[in-house]
């Protein structure tokens, strides 16, 4: 078995696959509609879905936005420096809304961003 996506609810499609290609720096993968279902299906993500967990954006058509849930933590991705990515990340109109530095109680590099619909993303910076 392997994990094979993610899933997140997105009010505004345009806006997230901007956020997640421009942004981050995924590629769109596959998107579809489903005009009797009323929704878009988008998956993106920095590797084929063959080699690898993927992104899936779902967007009903009819629902604007979500309250993000209690128990949502976070989508994690692995920088080589998590400074230069924030910096990177902020230049290209992206929500820092925790500057990379040190875990509180550790030495692991992070950072976290903020999605369109108010997703965290958490960048960790590689070690070594």
């Amino acid at each position: 078995m392997r994990i094979l996506h993610t899933m997140l609810r997105v009010g505004d499609l345009d806006k997230s696959l901007s956020f997640y290609t421009e942004v981050l720096g995924m590629r769109l993968l596959r998107k579809q509609d489903y005009p009797d279902g009323r929704f878009t299906l988008a998956f993106v993500g920095y590797q084929d879905e063959a080699d690898g967990a993927v992104l899936e954006l779902t967007h009903n058509w009819d629902t604007a936005s979500y309250e993000l849930g209690g128990g949502y933590g976070h989508i994690a991705l692995e920088v080589e420096d998590a400074y230069e990515a924030c910096a990177d990340i902020a230049d290209r109109g992206g929500r820092v809304v925790r500057p990379a530095g040190p875990m509180k109680h550790g030495s692991t590099v992070i950072a976290f961003v903020e999605d369109p619909d108010g997703y965290r993303v958490e960048l960790i910076q590689r070690k070594g």
